[in-house]
């Protein structure tokens, strides 16, 4: 039987309560089995940092604070990223035991290499081709060899087989934003959007449809409605 998977626009949110989602998404409810889920949301403007950038400096978190920016230290893999409007993120909440190959059930290696083949798929149904990886690089580039262009970044976080964090994608974000980072630490790198790419304005919810149907066909899963019950109490536990 195909997984089911729970789906959540969420809308713009900020990035703790989002980390409050997923961290209560991410535990069985009210005695029931664990549900997997798909938050799909923007962010206010914020910057990340992941498990391997502890060092950032206070000087610097002041300083991008001070451009009108959030700034947070998270749980996640990766190095510091930008999150904002027009950025497509997508969390995946998900027991990896649930999802299976003919090889077997997911590892996470695996399952990191099949969300960027989903991200892959969205991009090339929104008319852009080309996208890749690259092998020392996590996340989803355009462009030739030398000359590649970060178009999605990836940054998950694993713990007794359940995964969170996920992927932002550039719709149309404003570009600007990274020029006061190293991107994921990418000395020499760019950074993209679909908008850009493709000399078109590239709504997210344009974005969004294309992105559930790859990650069906990537993760042969099936999706439900997220319950209203469920968003009015996560609602009132946020409050």
């Amino acid at each position: 039987m195909s997984p089911l998977v729970r789906i959540w626009q969420v809308g713009r949110v900020n990035y703790v309560k989002a980390l409050q989602y997923q961290k209560i998404l991410g535990q069985p409810h009210d005695g029931h089995q664990f549900e997997n889920t798909l938050l799909i949301l923007e962010h206010n403007p914020t910057y990340t940092v992941g498990i391997r950038s502890k060092d950032y400096s206070h000087e610097e978190e002041v300083h991008l604070k001070s451009l009108g920016a959030d700034f947070h230290r998270t749980d996640r893999g990766g190095l510091i990223t930008f999150h904002g409007p027009g950025q497509l993120v997508v969390y995946p909440i998900l027991h990896l035991r649930q999802f299976h190959e003919k090889q077997g059930t997911i590892g996470l290696r695996r399952y990191v290499e099949k969300l960027q083949a989903v991200v892959a798929k969205t991009c090339q149904s929104m008319g852009l081709q080309g996208c890749k990886t690259i092998k020392e690089f996590p996340g989803l580039w355009v462009g030739p060899k030398g000359e590649e262009r970060k178009v999605c970044a990836v940054g998950v976080r694993a713990g007794r087989n359940i995964v969170s964090h996920g992927i932002a994608l550039n719709c149309n974000v404003d570009l600007s934003w990274f020029e006061h980072i190293v991107p994921c630490g990418l000395e020499g790198k760019g950074v993209t959007s679909l908008t850009k790419e493709l000399d078109r304005y590239v709504p997210v919810g344009d974005v969004i449809p294309a992105f559930i149907i790859a990650f069906s066909e990537e993760f042969l899963c099936q999706f439900c409605e997220f319950p209203v019950s469920l968003i009015n109490k996560l609602s009132k536990e946020e409050s």
